[in-house]
């Protein structure tokens, strides 16, 4: 139901405090999403949102989600109190965790006698580029993507906009053993493609899309790891012009996904 808020100290406000500290702290079993596209996006999904906290100019579009979940109505000065810096995205949504963080590979992966294309991403830390995977993830029509152990949070409430609220689309799993996942991987008849700056890559162009492919992405500075490679049935590279010798994570996964998806585009 709407309710209105005046007093700062009131304890619906509670998951709503300190945006940005609770960001780099964690918010247990609790994710923030921010802004209309990606708070209609968590609303559109059952039983994950908790409450929606709304500045008054903001309220009557959120009439309606209020049958379902509590929408917290403040004014604009006491929404950017209780979040700790100046907000102007009118709106905060405090989202379960669990519907994302309990799938396991196997979720993931397509039945053998189906196509498949996976994003595997390999250790990127950036929020941004993490983001940007998931938004092109879903929009070459990959059926997942794996992460593995140290890659940055997708929930994180910046990753999650950048995505435009994809990341609450496109299913994905945190491995816990990457080698391991890699292998069962392999076994699922998923042939793994490494987007990796070596000598021994092959174009781009030249590599025949496999009907179930595993495109392998990596970290920001180093790349795909060495023992990522090594289990990889392929290496590619994307032609550059003389004196460019790669395009950011994110633009990198969009050129390869586009050659590779075996996913269902218009």
């Amino acid at each position: 139901m709407i309710q209105h808020i005046g007093n700062l100290d009131d304890d619906r406000l509670e998951p709503f405090r300190d945006v940005r500290d609770r960001d780099l702290k964690g918010r247990h079993d609790l994710f923030l999403g921010e802004g209309a596209l990606t708070v209609d996006r968590m609303l559109a999904l059952d039983g994950v949102v908790q409450a929606v906290l709304v500045a008054e100019r903001w309220a009557a579009h959120y009439e309606a989600a209020s049958a379902d979940v509590d929408v917290y109505v403040v004014s604009q000065k006491l929404m950017e109190t209780v979040a700790g810096f100046p907000f102007h995205r009118g709106v905060l949504a405090a989202g379960r965790r669990a519907p994302f963080e309990s799938r396991a590979l196997a979720d993931l992966i397509p039945p053998p006698a189906a196509p498949a294309t996976l994003l595997l991403v390999d250790d990127v830390s950036n929020v941004d580029n993490i983001g940007l995977l998931f938004r092109n993830a879903a929009a070459m029509a990959c059926d997942g993507v794996i992460l593995s152990p140290h890659c940055s949070d997708p929930l994180y409430r910046k990753s999650l906009r950048v995505s435009l609220g994809h990341v609450l689309s496109v299913p994905w799993c945190r491995t816990s053993n990457w080698a391991t996942a890699l292998d069962e991987l392999r076994e699922s008849s998923v042939t793994l493609v490494a987007a990796a700056i070596q000598p021994k890559a092959v174009r781009l162009d030249d590599l025949e899309p496999p009907r179930r492919v595993g495109v392998i992405v990596g970290h920001e500075y180093d790349g795909v790891s060495e023992a990522t490679r090594r289990m990889a049935d392929h290496w590619v590279r994307i032609p550059m012009a003389p004196g460019v010798d790669s395009l950011n994570v994110a633009a990198a996964s969009a050129v390869v996904l586009h050659h590779l998806s075996r996913g269902r585009r218009a």
